[in-house]
């Protein structure tokens, strides 16, 4: 883990972050700007001289021969491991702390990885807490979700006993109806559903006018009183017999006048029992009998609709214990699941090595190190970062790959499988084989954003072999090999120029320069292929002259004027690269700096106000009151910072120059 040290270099780096800030965040903007003007002096300067070279007569020639031509295409690139692990964070929250992190540039072992070796360590004080107020939410919501549980099952059991009591009530009632008017009956009855609702008066005579057709209790009821009736009548004649014969004895003084009137109280007291009986029968059939089944035919349909309300009452509650228990379920697989994360973003605070590998901080591109001068987002003890934000590359330093970046020019060329050369700038003498492994379908939008005209393709080679000097980061030259020409007819790239749509060479004739169109084929950083116009032992001018609207030195030149520069030809229905440079995209004569346009003026102010805020009010005051010197001072602060990247890179360029003057003496 990171010692003192680093808290002293973090307090270090802390205190100079305003000047560095001041000093590099904004330049690297201007710097291609500036390097681009630096270009065009250099081109103005370069064609200037060979005008005079042409003017003092001094022709340098090239003899045209046949030769195998090694087509290639050379760019510029970085190396990078093929395979990285990227370690990030993972912790579900918008900011956490570092609290301690493995120093850059450990080497991580198979052996750290096997005995689980901490990478880094995150502040979990909080998700302490929140996992703390999880576990007592988590708690309270398995309570109620078992207690729904138990709810249900017991709703369950309840609506059964419900709906086979209600069935019960059905049955009882019927068994009342069938009871009190018998079974027949009050089958016919039910089925019917007009007399199911009500029995009218006609159907109950017809029920009380044949005896057999009643049953139960209503036809034991009504033989009763029929009995009753036809006892009461005999009772009634014997008494009037019995009367009539006591008349008799008492009018032959056999009897007393007691008797006789003994025998007459007996007559009224049976016919009075007489009309009583059938006055009872009246009001059974009247009133007793279809009042009492009505009733038990009105219990029995109330028991049924009792019935069905049982069902749906009992299915509102099974589905409303059906509901809380979903609910209940719902918050308690919320709260597990809330439960779990914060388990986990808790673990996730103590980050293991996942793979082996050299540690590097963030992903090691130019987004972390914009991310460092901006002050944000930086790796290190002590420091914020953010959800998702890679904290440690770890790169497999068995397999490394160099990414270029290759013009649209050139990238039609280009072929996965190609072999190729890479040769670090850390080690000019060293060179490695590799092949190339893929090239991007899109252009790059790394270099859109300052001239959307250049497009590049990000281009992966793949080195053979492993290197223990090899490091993600370091810069090379790659040159990938297109295809190797045999006996073709060449010429230097720079005795070719492009005039009016043609490709012109100007052969020396009886020391007498003409002007020739030829036709072009493959070319490399050299030499070009003529497939016509040309033949082996003709000389051709090194550097073409610059021909103007005036009368030329040669009366056999043409009075035109010609973009006089060097240009890589190329062949018929390719894609060409640019075809001058004696003037720049914009028309404007090359050597005399570059515009600065309104919208490029802003940002570059806008980036200088975030660094130090007191040149750009500076520099805007000037803007407004003399803007002629206001571009000038800006022009000359993009100057100074120029001078500096390229006495920063003088090696780089140095090796660039040897290479190009052995090629010109090769191609002389």
């Amino acid at each position: 883990m990171r010692n003192n040290n680093n808290k002293k270099n973090r307090a270090k780096r802390q205190g100079s972050k305003g000047g560095f800030m001041r000093n590099t965040k904004w330049w690297w903007v201007v710097l291609i700007l500036v390097i681009t003007a630096a270009g065009s002096v250099f081109s103005f300067a370069l064609i200037k001289t060979r005008s005079s070279n042409d003017s003092s007569g001094n022709l340098s020639t090239f003899t045209i021969r046949r030769d195998n031509l090694l087509v290639t295409v050379t760019e510029g690139g970085s190396i990078k491991a093929r395979n990285m692990k990227q370690v990030k964070n993972e912790v579900d929250e918008r900011q956490m702390t570092i609290m301690e992190i493995v120093d850059e540039g450990t080497y991580i072992s198979k052996e750290d990885v096997n005995n689980g070796k901490v990478l880094v360590k995150l502040d979990s004080s909080a998700l302490k807490d929140k996992v703390t107020q999880s576990k007592m939410s988590f708690a309270s919501a398995e309570s109620s979700y078992l207690q729904a549980q138990e709810g249900l099952t017991i709703q369950k059991n309840q609506n059964e006993s419900t709906i086979a009591a209600a069935k019960l009530k059905v049955k009882f009632a019927l068994m009342d109806l069938q009871k009190y008017i018998g079974q027949e009956i009050a089958d016919r009855i039910i089925e019917d559903v007009n007399k199911a609702e009500e029995i009218t008066s006609s159907y109950i005579n017809s029920l009380l006018s044949d005896p057999n057709k009643l049953g139960g209790g209503a036809s034991q009821k009504l033989k009763q009183y029929r009995d009753s009736i036809a006892l009461s009548e005999q009772q009634y004649k014997k008494a009037e017999n019995q009367l009539i014969g006591t008349q008799r004895l008492r009018d032959a003084n056999y009897v007393s006048a007691l008797e006789l009137t003994q025998d007459n109280l007996n007559v009224e007291s049976s016919k009075y029992k007489k009309e009583q009986d059938a006055l009872s029968l009246e009001l059974f059939k009247r009133y007793d009998f279809p009042k009492q089944s009505q009733k038990l035919l009105s219990d029995y349909n109330e028991s049924k609709r009792a019935l069905v309300r049982a069902h749906a009452e009992t299915r509102s509650r099974l589905a409303q214990a059906d509901a809380q228990l979903k609910n209940a379920e719902s918050r308690y697989e919320n709260e597990k699941k809330d439960l779990d994360d914060d388990q986990q973003d808790l673990a996730k605070c103590i980050i293991k090595a996942p793979a082996s590998g050299l540690v590097i901080y963030g992903t090691g591109s130019s987004e972390d190190a914009f991310r460092r001068m901006r002050g944000s987002g930086i790796i290190d003890e002590g420091e914020t970062v953010y959800r998702g934000q890679v904290l440690i590359t770890l790169p497999d330093m068995s397999k490394m790959e160099a990414e270029v970046q290759v013009h649209e020019s050139s990238v039609n060329k280009i072929k996965p499988g190609q072999r190729a050369q890479i040769v670090m700038d850390a080690f000019p003498d060293i060179t490695l084989d590799g092949e190339v492994a893929q090239i991007a379908p899109l252009p790059s939008t790394t270099r859109g954003w300052f001239n959307p005209d250049t497009k590049v393709y990000d281009t992966k080679v793949n080195i053979n072999g492993t290197y223990d000097y090899l490091k993600p980061g370091m810069s090379a030259k790659i040159t990938i090999f297109v295809e190797q020409l045999k006996n073709v007819i060449i010429t230097p790239i720079q005795t070719v120029s492009n005039q009016m749509g043609k490709k012109i060479c100007y052969v020396l004739a009886s020391e007498t320069p003409k002007r020739r169109e030829v036709k072009t084929g493959s070319y490399n950083d050299t030499f070009v292929e003529i497939t016509d116009g040309l033949k082996v032992g003709e000389k051709v001018l090194l550097s073409p002259p610059k021909v103007t609207g005036a009368k030329s030195q040669s009366e056999a030149q043409p009075k035109e004027e010609i973009e006089g520069s060097t240009s890589k030809p190329e062949s018929e229905g390719s894609t060409s690269k640019p075809e001058s440079q004696g003037k720049g995209k914009s028309g404007r004569p090359q050597g005399q700096g570059f515009e600065l346009t309104d919208e490029m003026t802003t940002r570059i102010l806008g980036y200088i106000e975030q660094s130090d805020p007191n040149k750009a009010e500076e520099l805007k005051q000037l803007k407004e009151s003399d803007p002629e010197k206001f571009k000038t001072e800006l022009r000359t602060l993009m100057r100074n910072q120029a001078q500096q990247f390229r006495r920063g890179r003088g090696d780089g360029q140095k090796r660039g120059s040897n290479a190009a003057g052995r090629r010109k003496r090769q191609a002389q």
